[in-house]
Order: structure tokens, then sequence, then C-alpha cells
């Protein structure tokens, strides 16, 4: 059989402690949390998408809180840290993509940037400047751009969460098109305090494969 190495971009909803890189925060874990009924890795969406598609795990790179572009919660710089785009960036730097095929890639972000009331920005498709990048909207489709000159032949997902600012939910679907990635837009995702339950990574599982199988 033939592999199919996966790797995942993510924030909490993607998270499992003992299956991120170990300095990333984890928001699910064997644990638990009063907030959620997720305590096994095999109740997470991805888990259950890798098991039915038939993927192999290459990374999981899912920080819980982290937004795409520079600025976290309360305007904080994660430019060197949790960024989705520092965090891309120091795993080409690295030579992770040179050792590692990628076949498939899963981005789920923009919540916090969502959340976080991060300035928004202008809707920018080329041309980025570092300073664009502490915004959301450049953010995205720079990070998107780069992650499909980073794997060109890879299949790229780009899943989009519910209750999204409209500017993101539209831009995140501008900048896909534009770049050839496959966005997995949610209609209805079961959540408790904002977060997948149980059922809501099984909502998350659903749709990602129905897209999968188009």
């Amino acid at each position: 059989m033939m592999k199919n190495n996966a790797m995942i971009f993510g924030d909490s909803y993607s998270t499992f402690k003992g299956f991120i890189p170990q300095a990333y925060a984890a928001y699910y874990s064997e644990e638990g949390r009063p907030e959620t009924d997720v305590t096994k890795v095999t109740e997470t969406w991805w888990y259950q998408v890798f098991e039915k598609a038939g993927l192999d795990l290459v990374l999981n790179d899912s920080w819980s809180g982290s937004t795409i572009g520079h600025t976290r919660y309360d305007g904080i710089d994660c430019s060197k840290t949790s960024s989705f785009i520092y965090r891309l960036r120091r795993l080409i730097e690295r030579g992770f993509f040179a050792e590692h095929a990628v076949d498939t890639v899963f981005v789920f972000g923009g919540t916090n940037d969502s959340w976080a009331d991060v300035p928004l920005g202008e809707e920018k498709l080329e041309d980025w400047e570092e300073q664009d990048l502490f915004e959301v909207l450049p953010a995205v489709s720079y990070f998107l751009k780069l992650v499909r000159d980073t794997v060109p032949n890879a299949k790229i997902y780009c899943l989009i969460n519910t209750e999204l600012k409209p500017e993101i939910d539209a831009h995140m679907k501008n900048a896909c098109a534009r770049y050839g990635i496959t966005p997995i837009a949610f209609e209805h995702i079961d959540k408790n305090c904002g977060h997948p339950t149980i059922q809501g990574m099984k909502d998350i599982k659903e749709k990602v494969l129905e897209v999968m199988s188009k």
C-alpha cells in the first residue's frame, strides 16, 4: 500500500498531549478538563480522519491558543514562538520538508486570530511585508501561500471553523481559491466553551472525509 504522509498545522482543536511537539501547549489530553468530554486521542477529529483515509501522521504541528499571524491575545508578539507562520518557517529552515515527503496537509487555524480581536488589516494576496503579518488577513494568505510553495505537489485542505469573523471566513476562501487549496467550511460543530466535544470531533471528521472523497 502506498504511503500517504500527512501533517497538520493547527491550534487547540487539533492538539492532544503526547502527539504534538513537547514544548507546545495542549488543550486535549488523557487527563481531560472540566469543559470537554474528549479524553482519548482516538476521539480527535484528525485521528479518526487519518484512520479512515489511511494517512500516515508525519507531524501534528498544533499549539493551543495559537494564531496564524504574529499577534496573539492581548496584542502579544508571537513572531518567534507560536504563530503558524513562525512554526512553518522554522520547519523549512530545519530541513523538515527535505527530509520528509508530505502528500497531504491540513491547516486548521484562524479561530484564535478571530477570538483575540487581532487587527484584520487589508486583504492582501501577494507582496506582503513583514509588518503585514501581524494583521489577520495578510497573515492568513501569506501562510497559505507559503504552505503551497513549500509542498507544491501536496493536497492541502484548509479547515474553516464556524463562528469566525465574516471577513476572516471570506478571506480564507478567497486565498484557497487563489492558491489551489481545498477549503472545508463547516456549518455546524458541536462545542462546549468554544471547543469541539466528542460529537463535535465527529462533526469535523465527517465533513473532512466528505470533502476528501469528492
